[in-house]
């Protein structure tokens, strides 16, 4: 087994230029799968019982389900070779099904502490007014942070109050964009033009800028929630996701439909929407029916 072992490994650092992490997780996870079923066992002899045992060891003996399903899958990817060198017939560790995880549920705001955050009030600077409307923009319209970054100053139409945004898969959809957040955004785009100006960056069309007249990142973004959200004093890491969350739970503990819910968010299928507001599926049923008893076409799938 180690001579097979050592050959992966090898396998995995010229042939697939893994990085020598990861060769060093494998190592870990590969030695732990030894020393259960012994290390002068012949792969060949190796079924599926003895990699659901050593997954079942693993969970057992505390590791969480995240770390037991990782070294599957390092199983998996040791068996995959040996099947392509022909040592074994078949990959033992695919009739193996990976320990379910539990993800822990997104943080939400409440409604004071979301409006607190979005609200503080930093001053009529360049920076002051571009975070404001930066806050005011992610709760709004719940956003992710790719598609904040992503905006252009003629992605938004202040008039009709919406904004065109490119998700996932660059999938475009129209979101609306609240009062405030409208009031925020006037309020920044004088500035805004003022600092490409005098940086002469007049040309640049993201609509969120930093002081050097450059697009503002994803990681700027994150660090202009963080600091906000360190300023108010708010418990626990606050992130553009906590801000996404919040906008969805509001919406749904307001009554909102769950299909409009969905569309805003930009989520390809309804269970992922589901998930997202870490509701269970019968008060994600009374929302819906109390909302819309009489839904125009309640058995059309998207």
């Amino acid at each position: 087994m180690r001579t097979h072992v050592e050959g992966f490994l090898g396998f995995l650092r010229t042939q697939q230029g893994a990085p020598e992490h990861t060769v060093r997780a494998y190592t870990r996870d590969l030695e732990y799968f030894m020393a259960l079923v012994g290390f002068e066992r012949d792969p060949s002899e190796i079924d599926a019982a003895d990699v659901r045992a050593f997954v079942a060891s693993e969970v057992n003996r505390g590791a969480s389900r995240g770390s037991a399903a990782r070294r599957l899958a390092a199983l998996r990817s040791f068996f995959s070779y040996l099947h392509r060198e022909g040592v074994v017939d078949q990959n033992p560790a695919r009739l193996v099904r990976s320990p379910r995880q539990t993800r822990p549920l997104p943080r939400f705001l409440s409604v004071d502490e979301a409006f607190q955050l979005v609200a503080q009030d930093g001053g009529t600077g360049f920076r002051a007014l571009r975070d404001r409307a930066l806050m005011e923009l992610a709760y709004s319209s719940g956003l992710r942070v790719s598609e904040l970054a992503g905006l252009d100053v003629g992605s938004v139409d202040l008039a009709e109050g919406h904004t065109r945004v490119f998700g996932k898969g660059n999938k475009e959809r129209m979101v609306p964009v609240g009062g405030k957040a409208r009031d925020a955004l006037r309020a920044y785009l004088p500035a805004r033009a003022r600092k490409l100006q005098s940086v002469g960056a007049a040309e640049e069309q993201a609509l969120f800028v930093n002081p050097q007249g450059g697009r503002l990142s994803d990681g700027a973004i994150r660090r202009v929630v963080r600091r906000l959200a360190r300023a108010l004093g708010l418990p626990g890491r606050v992130t553009p996701h906590t801000l996404r969350h919040t906008f969805a739970t509001h919406l749904l503990h307001g009554g909102a439909d769950l299909r409009v819910i969905q569309e805003l968010l930009g989520h390809a299928s309804l269970s992922t929407t589901q998930k997202y507001t870490h509701l269970d599926i019968q008060e994600l049923i009374n929302v819906y029916d109390k909302s819309h008893p009489l839904a125009d076409d309640p058995g059309e799938e998207e």
